[in-house]
């Protein structure tokens, strides 16, 4: 099987353009090197990465591999990641304050695209390359179904007051069909336009650029959820993590709230 085929494969999933080229640069690398597909190979090739990168790249080059498999009817393969050492807080989340800063100033100066942009990542724990797929006829539904290729079901949930917020806003646009953010010429827009104007708009109102970027907006979902409903479980499922140590980050404090309680703590 070839390439072409394993990226028509890629193409039918959930992952962004980025990730889809990273998983074809580190899959095209392994056959370089090891031409054939064995267990032997597999495990020198998890060697050989250990030896040479950091574990987050590491299991980034696996992940790819592990999709190859997958694409090769070979599951049982799967190569096991190795073990990331994960920091005590989330570094670079945007607060709440900054969050409803942000979205406040947008609607106030027109900016409404961009506002419900922020708004579906913020009160949808969506990923990037999930946020694009959202169509009007699922707003009016109130959700979006995406499946994995493992035939995964993962429901995205849009709360009510955004519902009907962004029904309004799109009823006004006379927008009755197909994707909600799209470009100029009315396609479906990138992750990459979405990263780059939301960098632009958070300069542009003064807030720290590092905590601007759509991942974030994710945190922020999940870091308010758990604040409003302390079920990790149930966040795990909403977030689409297929193992709830994934989501255990999100008990811990930001850098920013660290440095906050220990400044008010610690007064000796």
């Amino acid at each position: 099987m070839n390439i072409i085929e394993f990226e028509k494969y890629l193409q039918n999933t959930n992952l962004s353009e980025n990730t889809i080229k990273s998983y074809l640069f580190a899959t095209k690398q392994f056959r370089e090197q090891y031409g054939s597909v064995t267990k032997k190979n597999l495990k020198s090739y998890k060697v050989r990465l250990i030896e040479n990168f950091k574990p987050k790249t590491v299991n980034l080059r696996l992940r790819a591999i592990n999709f190859y498999l997958e694409f090769l009817g070979k599951n049982d393969w799967k190569i096991p990641f190795v073990r990331v050492q994960q920091k005590a807080f989330l570094e670079n989340v945007i607060s709440e304050a900054d969050y409803t800063y942000f979205k406040n100033a947008l609607k106030q100066d027109n900016e409404m695209f961009w506002y419900f942009v922020v708004r579906f990542l913020a009160a949808t724990g969506a990923r990037i390359s999930e946020l694009i797929q959202i169509k009007v006829e699922h707003v009016k539904m109130g959700h979006i179904d995406l499946y994995s290729k493992g035939g995964k079901l993962r429901r995205i949930y849009i709360p009510k007051t955004l519902q009907e917020e962004a029904l309004n806003w799109l009823n006004k646009n006379e927008r009755n069909s197909g994707f909600i953010f799209t470009n100029k010429f009315g396609k479906q827009i990138t992750t990459r336009g979405i990263s780059g104007q939301l960098k632009k708009l958070g300069t542009k109102y003064g807030l720290n650029p590092a905590c601007i970027y759509p991942h974030s907006f994710r945190h922020r979902f999940a870091k308010s959820f758990l604040e409003k409903c302390n079920d990790i479980a149930f966040l795990a499922d909403l977030m689409g993590h297929e193992s709830i140590e994934t989501t255990r980050i999100y008990l811990r404090k930001t850098s920013t709230e660290q440095r906050e309680i220990v400044d008010n703590i610690v007064t000796w």
